[in-house]
């Protein structure tokens, strides 16, 4: 008996929309979009080409759901994770990668999928992204990378509006190629502790080290330079 228009295929299981989302994201991190067909996210999740259509047709609701339901999940653990305003910037720095390097050991698509689809210019999830950014952390880093450099306890040519993406970069950009290490330096290949490791490293040390002597005698003597004003004036 044919199933009437709008009823689920005869494979459709409870669990069947989470597995095309699962089975999508994973194959998008390897392949790409642009390279991975409704019958490959299919076949990877085991269903019916049919099953696809019908959660998700139009592609573009396969594309939001993929953002709105997986991406967005990779976000959220990275923030709750985030220490409180009253951690010292290294510390939070630290936690950062912390939560990064965790949430990526659970969803380890996320990575070469930001790279590949989000970041690059032509990415196809690069726009639907923007609603699920994390803005009000981004700007408490700026904010207190600029409060920082203020106290004198971070360096000044630290530019605060770039230390998300330095973040993003210094965790999410070697997570995401560290395949690639196997053919880049055979028998060197770092792990994921490596990686970490060197992330809090360099972000703890770089990003939110003490403004270096040279720095400070740069400021000392653009103070003498600048003329003193009147208290008239």
């Amino acid at each position: 008996m044919p199933r009437s228009p709008g009823r689920p295929p005869l494979d459709a299981h409870p669990d069947a929309r989470a597995a095309l989302l699962d089975a999508a994201v994973a194959l998008y991190a390897e392949r790409g979009i642009a390279a991975t067909t409704t019958a490959d996210v299919a076949a990877r999740a085991g269903v019916t080409p049919a099953l696809v259509h019908y959660y998700f047709r139009p592609r573009e609701r396969l594309l939001d759901a993929v953002v709105d339901e997986r991406v967005s999940r990779f976000v959220a653990h990275v923030t709750a994770r985030l220490p409180g305003a009253d951690t010292p910037t290294p510390a939070w720095v630290a936690a950062f990668a912390d939560a990064v390097f965790d949430a990526a050991e659970a969803m380890p698509w996320m990575p070469p999928l930001w790279i590949r689809e989000i970041i690059a210019g032509d990415g196809a999830l690069r726009m639907k992204m923007a609603r699920h950014l994390p803005r009000e952390a981004i700007g408490a880093l700026a904010a207190r990378i600029a409060e920082g450099q203020k106290r004198g306890t971070i360096d000044p040519a630290i530019e605060p509006r770039l230390a998300f993406v330095t973040l993003a970069g210094a965790t999410m950009f070697p997570l995401a190629t560290q395949p690639l290490w196997a053919n880049i330096a055979p028998g060197a290949v770092p792990t994921r502790g490596d990686l970490r490791r060197h992330a809090r490293a360099v972000l703890a040390h770089g990003l939110t080290g003490p403004a270096t002597a040279a720095a400070r005698g740069g400021r000392r003597a653009a103070a003498r330079a600048t003329p003193a004003r009147s208290v008239s004036g």
